[in-house]
This record gives structure tokens, C-alpha cells and sequence, in this order.
């Protein structure tokens, strides 16, 4: 006897939209990196200037958290500005990074870095010098959050979404976008055009021939 369910579809299941944060919470987050969070006083200066480069690199390059803490010190190339990273299924791309990033990694990897007494090449330290952990940077950047005073909940893909939400409202093209977050698929760059429809419209009515 057939089933009377097997020509039935399953429902779609409710796309999850990116969360992000605004342009100025950020802008709260960078600055708070200048004070940085409490760390046992040996370490402190060290350890503050390595969450100011991460931070900044994680809003300059859209990177998952698990291909940040697998950065080692040859995949960065400060003088070009740029890293080279391995993506889901090891897939390899070339990331670009802002110079006011690159001030930053390079202040940590000349001057700090060195005194965590590096037992491993992964360029994020912990203050044992072993590579830092996704958890622990999941950690320094709800405390960072907690003290630039901002309620949202913030993560590494938080920041990520971010970089491709502020990115997109600037006005860069999805093709571009899609390959510096290293999606293999454009589809799931797409997700990001739900997030800003009025800058969408915006950019409609200024570029399309009869927009107006």
C-alpha cells in the first residue's frame, strides 16, 4: 500500500537572520580595547594588546573563530595586508585587512607576543603560550562587550556578521562579499540582503535607470 505522504514537501524551515551590531557598537568595541579587561598584572599589557589585534582583525576580515585561533605567523603578511587562511574543508583563501588592523597585529607580534613565551607558531597566545582557544575567545569578547555597555549578545559569528552586514550597506557586491567570507555557495551570501533592505532600495534608486 503507497504512502499518501510520499508526494508531500516539507515545509521550509524560518530562515534565522544574521545578528549584528550597529556601526557604533563597534566603534564602543574597538575603543574599549584601548582599556581592555582585568588580567593578572605580569601578563596584562601583553594579553590586552593581543585582544585589541584580535578584535580588529575579526572586524577587518569577517573570520569564523575557528580560523582565527588556527592562524599561525605565516599566514600573515603585514607588510602586503594581508592572510592566508584555511576555511571550511580546508578550503584556502587570501583575506585582506585594513593598515589600522595591521598597526595593531604587528604591535602584538613584534612587542607582546614574545613575552607569553610562544610554545607553538599559532599567532593568538594564552598566557601559558599555547594557542588560544575558541572558548576563550568567545569569553574575552562578552567581557569587552560587558564593558563597552553593549546588550547584545556578541560573539565571534556575531562580528563576522557584522563585517558582511556593514560591508554591504557600503555598497560592495555579493560576488566580492561571498568570496571574503569564504562561502562556497553565493546563496548563503545571500542571507545578508535580508538584513539591509532599505540600504538595498537606497542603492536601487541611486544606480537604477528609472530609480527615481
Amino acid at each position: 500500500m503507497k504512502n499518501p505522504t510520499d508526494l508531500l514537501k516539507s515545509p521550509k524551515q524560518p530562515q534565522c537572520l544574521p545578528k549584528f551590531l550597529t556601526q557604533e557598537q563597534v566603534g564602543s568595541l574597538l575603543l574599549i580595547t584601548e582599556t581592555g579587561i582585568p588580567y593578572r598584572e605580569n601578563h596584562e599589557k601583553a594579553l590586552h594588546t593581543r585582544d585589541r589585534a584580535m578584535v580588529y582583525l575579526l572586524y577587518a576580515t569577517g573570520l569564523r573563530v575557528s580560523e582565527l585561533v588556527g592562524l599561525t605567523t605565516h599566514d600573515l603578511d603585514l607588510a602586503m595586508s594581508y592572510l592566508r587562511v584555511k576555511g571550511k574543508g580546508e578550503k584556502e583563501r587570501i583575506t585582506p585587512f585594513a593598515p589600522v588592523a595591521g598597526k595593531h597585529l604587528a604591535l602584538y607580534l613584534e612587542e607582546h607576543r614574545p613575552r607569553l613565551h610562544p610554545a607553538t607558531d599559532h599567532f593568538f597566545l594564552n598566557e601559558r603560550g599555547f594557542a588560544l582557544t575558541r572558548q576563550a575567545v568567545w569569553r574575552i569578547l562578552k567581557s569587552l562587550a560587558l564593558q563597552a555597555g553593549i546588550s547584545a549578545p556578541l560573539s565571534p559569528h556575531v562580528l563576522r556578521h557584522s563585517f558582511a552586514t556593514h560591508l554591504l550597506q557600503s555598497g560592495m557586491n555579493l560576488r566580492s562579499l561571498q568570496m571574503l567570507l569564504g562561502h562556497s555557495d553565493l546563496s548563503t551570501t545571500q542571507i545578508y540582503t535580508h538584513v539591509t533592505p532599505e540600504h538595498l532600495k537606497a542603492a536601487h534608486r541611486k544606480y537604477h535607470p528609472r530609480g527615481e
